[in-house]
């Protein structure tokens, strides 16, 4: 793998922002007037919010764009910081930076929680370009949020590049704006997921990630 910039998703990626999704996902669905079906929460983690509102609770766009507002009333003072890093990101970050990667972010979470969180977390140092969708819900595809940060980052050879995420969107994200890809299985997706999205390599643990492009 001959690997130069390395694109994290977020949620289920560098961070288990688990509780505060879901914690926020259930606040909006219960204001919304809808009974809230707890098995379904944890799936709201990574996909974009509207889309996946949309499907799981079966409105259309109006009654979306609502769930979404109502979702960050409680996300944007409480959810945000009902999350953690993951144990060994912050150790791998550092190596990649160490060795001279150009390392981003690029999630289908707004841009302006993303940076507030990886300052929070005191990981944002790390990242050359964080990238995210807009506040105004354009940008949340997972392709147009990797193009962007391609484009600030002013990538010349994307077979330098991989994508690295928890959710089957991350990886048809990759697929779609052709850089490389790489599934991990301590977030909210499976191996199947991941294998049937087309995830060119799978790691278990952080420590795999840097396994799996130093070759080491």
């Amino acid at each position: 793998m001959n690997i130069r910039t390395v694109l994290f998703d977020l949620d289920g990626t560098l961070t288990d922002s688990g509780m505060g999704i879901v914690n926020s996902v259930r606040y909006a669905i219960e204001k919304f007037g809808m009974d809230v079906d707890e098995s379904q929460l944890p799936g709201f983690v990574g996909p974009p919010l509207q889309q996946h509102f949309q499907e799981v609770c079966g409105v259309g766009d109006d009654d979306g764009k609502r769930l979404v507002s109502l979702y960050r009333e409680r996300y944007v003072d409480i959810g945000i910081f009902e999350n953690e890093i993951y144990p060994g990101i912050m150790e791998l970050l550092k190596k990649l930076k160490g060795n001279g990667f150009c390392i981003c972010m690029a999630t289908s979470k707004p841009e302006k929680f993303a940076l507030q969180i990886a300052e929070y977390f005191q990981i944002a140092e790390y990242f050359d370009v964080i990238g995210g969708s807009l506040m105004d819900g354009r940008r949340v595809n997972k392709a147009e949020v990797i193009e962007y940060v391609l484009n600030s980052c002013q990538v010349e050879n994307r077979e330098r590049v991989l994508m690295i995420g928890d959710r089957s969107h991350d990886i048809i994200g990759a697929k779609n704006t052709g850089v490389h890809s790489m599934g991990v299985l301590f977030g909210y997706g499976s191996r199947e997921e991941l294998e049937a999205a087309g995830a060119e390599w799978i790691a278990e643990t952080p420590e795999d990630i840097w396994r799996l492009i130093t070759e080491e």
